[in-house]
């Protein structure tokens, strides 16, 4: 009768051991990904931008033609720039995502 007693009292807490050995199988290493710096990957002398043409002085034509086109490739400079920073840092969140990919580990970590 005695044991009977002491089976009664143990039933619930065989589910909890359960629990316990489970995560031996189930629980790895946690997998921390910092934030990385890919914006560190970007020249420092893009922060200040792209500096405009300067305006002509005069009112010949033929000055703000020039500085028209001046100022166009300028602006093509600046575009240029946010496409490649763009890029390095879509490529560089990439590259993270899939060092984090790597790392992770299946079931019973096979």
């Amino acid at each position: 009768m005695k044991y009977v007693q002491r089976l009664a009292r143990m039933l619930p807490l065989i589910p909890l051991l359960a629990t316990q050995a489970c995560g031996l199988f189930a629980s790895g290493r946690p997998i921390v990904a910092t934030q990385s710096a890919c914006s560190s990957l970007l020249p420092d002398e893009w922060l200040s931008g792209v500096v405009g043409a300067p305006l002509p002085t005069g009112d010949v034509l033929a000055d703000w033609q020039v500085f028209a086109d001046a100022q166009t490739g300028q602006l093509d400079k600046a575009n240029d720039r946010y496409r490649a920073a763009i890029g390095i840092v879509g490529r560089c969140e990439a590259r993270d995502a899939a060092a984090v990919k790597r790392a992770s580990r299946s079931f019973l970590g096979l």
